[in-house]
């Protein structure tokens, strides 16, 4: 029978997407791993490749469609000999009717960048099974009886929930992990409050009128989302800087590679959630989810919107390898480049404004995450030492912690662990 090709979900938070351009066209035979076509995404702009082998005998949505939702058909697939007719072509377009037409520049359009990283098809909600057939890929078929899996007991994430390879790849590892379906995030209504434009062109009031990027989109749903179902609190510690300062200078007078005050930021939340982890956790209905990796996101501005670009295992690199890994993840985000695995995930966030003179601010949490810790402007401040007015340069950051899985005395004990890691920095060059 035909397959059908859906727009896939390429992050967890991605609803639609732009459909940039197609790198197959009608007629073209194609094999599972090739590249089928370039989706613009929330975040960047990714390769989608097949899943299954076969012929496409339909291209239902063309290249160059804006706002495409996640799950739309948007090409037919036929497995090799397999004739489709006029009807079953007709029936399978309905799902596409509503879709986008392309946009009237699309075809004269520059290729854009792309990330390497190649991703499956969009997930389904359940297995697929009619009466004792099991619907997987060939290739999928051959690795479960290589791995000895069971496809019966396989949830597919591939069209109409079909079993692809990563399916059978993931249940090898963790049957109880396969078997879960997948929750669905809804969108967000829309807001019901004042029509800002219609307010103030009433008024008369001169504005330009900037097209909202996915990347906003997203940003302004999942921050509104996070700040109405997370009950965050807020922890505060000012910490002396003089001693960093000094060694980052010593540090940068010998090495090649410029350290800066972040990177001893992200290597001293990596050591002190090692020292703390509960801090390091995320809220579920049936459990609190305590990572065993200190993987710290670090937010980056971008043109289009922020983006949260991950150290992982932060605990474990030296500070000369934070500060290669930061400048090469902050300059792919900004030109949109990054894979999907490396903004993806994380179990706590860094949000420093320090740079812009911010003195201090309290971020809101990236979900699934519990903790964001907001860094501000190292300052010289008055300070009180053995009784005796002094001048210290002091950086107040702001813990915001989500109550459901972190306790506050959790969230406390954090910085009660962070603090002396940057007021006494040493042990983080060992």
């Amino acid at each position: 029978m035909p397959i059908e090709i859906l727009m896939p979900a390429l992050s967890p938070t991605m609803t639609e997407g732009n459909l940039a351009r197609w790198l197959k066209k009608e007629g073209d035979v194609v094999k599972s791993g090739q590249v089928l076509a370039e989706i613009e995404t929330d975040k960047a702009t990714m390769e989608v490749e097949a899943v299954d082998e076969g012929k496409i005998v339909k291209i239902l949505i063309p290249g160059g469609a804006q706002g495409v939702k996640v799950n739309t058909p948007i090409a037919i697939l036929a497995e090799e000999g397999e004739e489709v007719s006029a009807d079953a072509i007709s029936a399978l377009t309905k799902g596409a009717a509503n879709a986008p037409a392309a946009a009237p520049t699309a075809a004269t359009s520059a290729p854009v960048a792309v990330a390497p990283q190649a991703l499956t098809q969009a997930p389904a909600s359940a297995p697929v099974h009619a009466g004792n057939r099991v619907f997987a890929s060939p290739l999928a078929r051959r690795v479960a009886e290589q791995s000895g899996v069971d496809l019966k007991l396989v949830r597919g994430t591939g069209p109409n929930g079909r079993i692809v390879k990563a399916d059978v790849e993931t249940a090898a590892k963790n049957p109880a992990a396969a078997r879960s379906a997948a929750p669905q995030r809804a969108a967000a209504p829309q807001s019901q409050g004042l029509d800002v434009r219609d307010y103030a062109d009433k008024l008369g009031m001169a504005y330009d009128a900037l097209s909202n990027s996915s990347v906003r989109k997203v940003i302004a749903r999942r921050l509104l989302e996070s700040k109405q179902q997370v009950p965050h609190f807020y922890l505060s510690v000012d910490c002396e800087l003089d001693e960093l300062l000094t060694l980052r200078k010593q540090l940068n007078e010998v090495s090649a590679t410029k350290i800066s005050v972040n990177d001893f930021i992200v290597r001293a939340v990596g050591v002190a959630l090692k020292k703390i982890p509960a801090a390091n956790a995320s809220w579920t209905d049936e459990a609190i989810l305590q990572y065993k990796d200190a993987d710290v996101s670090v937010a980056v501005a971008t043109p289009n919107g922020l983006i949260t670009p991950i150290v992982k295992k932060a605990d474990t690199k030296s500070l000369a390898q934070i500060s290669s890994e930061m400048k090469d993840l902050a300059a792919r985000a900004r030109d949109g480049k990054l894979k999907p695995e490396e903004f993806q995930g994380g179990g706590f966030s860094i949000s420093n404004l320090g740079m812009y003179g911010v003195r201090e601010f309290a971020a809101i949490i990236n979900p699934p995450q519990s903790c964001i810790l907001a860094v501000g402007a190292g300052e010289q401040r008055a300070v009180v030492k053995n009784g005796q007015l002094a001048v210290a340069t002091v950086m107040t950051v702001t813990l915001s912690v989500d109550h459901r899985s972190v306790d506050g005395a959790v969230g406390a004990e954090f910085l009660q662990a962070f603090k002396p890691l940057i007021e006494k920095p040493y042990s983080l060059v060992v």
